[in-house]
């Protein structure tokens, strides 16, 4: 574990003395691969004890996941227990919640799961405390609630944002649109819909060759960055919605709410007081799925080709797959077939050719 983490600390230090310009970003866009690779292997182990761990994973239950994710005192547990009624231990001191703690609303006449998570920890990136477990169990949830501190939340988000963005989440982010299919032979080709202005094609080939690519037709049909290229051939990467719940406002101004109001993406409430609970419950439209107006099968008709046939009968011609949440699956957000067996509540999104 040390030796990863010191070949980290090398590559980040060779980094921040390198002047990021014309000239450098073929030797920047290397060390990023070799860095995003140090991380998974860091991160992700093949074996021992890379998984959840006791306490932390928890069975999935209802139709979505939501993650309470912060740092230690923000007043998730309070949170928790005002929405759901579950009661983790609350204290005046940091790290009281030491388990994943999981309970469950009423939202549209669906059940939502919603996991108190131990606070992390600047650091749980690279291993530090227990940020390995909770991180792993936010990677499973549908949506997020990053808890912060009303009255530090600017600093405290850079902080969190950049401990997901390190395990390979990605927070109100779209996959880039970039194919890579590898070949047998006739070298790296690339095509581009948009010009590039982020990433030369260059620095795209500097990449593929630390990953052992030789010979691909990679397609881009965006402006990605250098980071957003490697995820795309980490191919391990998570995309989850996120809202910031910034706590505890009853400690501030009015004047000082007009202004945190503007953060995007953001709800103010005070967890103590039960104020804005509303705002809430109500800010996760568009970033769960649509409850009012289930597809509805039968039991002889309950494929994944049966649900986009009820929708309408043109979807399976640019089918590609299915991403399936739900107890049809070994785990949420699973990529099936067209022939896969739905169960009752599973929600279902369908993934188009491009």
């Amino acid at each position: 574990m040390s030796t990863i983490l010191e070949k980290i600390k090398d590559i980040e230090n060779e980094m921040a003395k390198t002047q990021k310009n014309k000239a450098t970003s073929y030797h920047l866009g290397t060390l990023k691969a070799k860095l995003a690779k140090l991380r998974r292997e860091l991160l992700m182990p093949s074996s021992g004890g890379g998984g959840p761990g006791v306490g932390f994973d928890v069975a999935k239950t209802g139709v979505a996941r939501v993650g309470f994710v912060g740092f230690p005192s923000v007043g998730k547990s309070t949170l928790m227990s005002k929405l759901t009624g579950t009661h983790s231990e609350v204290g005046a001191y940091e790290f009281t919640t030491l388990t994943t703690v999981p309970g469950v609303i009423q939202y549209k006449g669906a059940k939502i799961q919603m996991l108190d998570l131990p606070g992390i920890i600047e650091g749980a990136k690279d291993g530090k405390g227990r940020g390995r477990q909770v991180i792993a169990v936010a990677r499973t949830c549908s949506l997020i609630f990053i808890v912060l501190d009303v009255l530090k939340p600017l600093g405290d988000k850079k902080i969190i944002e950049r401990e997901l963005e390190g395990f390979g989440i990605r927070l109100n982010k779209k996959p880039p649109a970039i194919t890579v299919r590898k070949k047998e032979k006739g070298g790296i080709n690339i095509t581009a819909t948009d010009k590039l202005t982020n990433i030369s094609k260059d620095v795209i080939k500097a990449i593929c060759s630390e990953y052992k690519i030789h010979n691909a037709d990679i397609s881009i049909r965006c402006d990605p960055t250098e980071d957003e290229f490697i995820d795309v051939l980490e191919g391990n990467r998570i995309y989850i919605p996120c809202l910031y719940v910034l706590n505890k406002i009853d400690q501030i101004s009015i004047q000082e709410l007009d202004i945190i109001y503007k953060i995007p993406h953001s709800v103010p409430i005070s967890s103590h007081h039960e104020w804005n609970f509303d705002d809430l419950l109500e800010m996760p439209k568009g970033r769960l799925p649509d409850y009012e107006q289930p597809v509805v099968l039968t039991k002889d008709k309950n494929t994944v080709e049966d649900f986009c046939n009820a929708i309408h009968r043109g979807i399976l011609r640019d089918f590609k797959n299915a991403i399936v949440w739900g107890s049809s699956v070994k785990h949420p957000g699973q990529k099936v077939g067209k022939e896969h067996v739905l169960n009752d509540e599973d929600v279902v999104q369908i993934v188009k050719k491009i």
